[in-house]
């Protein structure tokens, strides 16, 4: 699935949607996205030497599992993040590497998912963690006015 489809299921838009392609297979959310060099977080992170931001990475793994949760989300519930555990960073990303994330439900105690992330290049561990989301309804923190 392509960015066109990705933008059916997740209310992320562009500079902000970070993920090229995504897939579901047997339970688990595949996303992909490749570093160009000229992305909005790459900037000044670190001039000479740019490597995306841990906390990007964890975005991409967030994104990842929303598209995962989007499966079985009632259309009136937006999956939001809402922790974080046992992020570990294991090997930068630098430009012209594709990032591949790997995210599956661990288990659920609605309207909670917890659930185990991973992301990859070429094969190789660059970040794990634990990301927890609570569905919520879609006008859910938004003003009243």
């Amino acid at each position: 699935m392509q960015v066109d489809d990705i933008e059916k299921y997740l209310p992320h838009r562009k500079p902000m949607l970070l993920l090229d392609s995504a897939s579901l297979e047997d339970g688990v959310a595949r996303g992909k996205l490749h570093i160009k060099g000229d992305e909005w977080f790459l900037q000044g992170h670190f001039p000479g030497a740019p490597v995306v931001p841990g906390v990007i990475l964890c975005e991409i793994l967030a994104q990842t599992t929303a598209f995962l949760l989007a499966d079985g989300v009632p259309k009136n519930k937006t999956p939001y993040l809402v922790g974080l555990d046992s992020v570990r960073l294991k090997r930068s990303v630098t430009p012209g590497e594709t990032f591949e994330s790997e995210c599956k439900v661990e288990r659920v105690k609605e309207p909670f998912y917890f659930t185990n992330c991973a992301g990859y290049v070429n094969g190789k561990l660059c970040v794990k963690a634990r990301l927890f989301f609570a569905l919520m309804d879609k006008d859910d923190g938004k003003s009243k006015e």
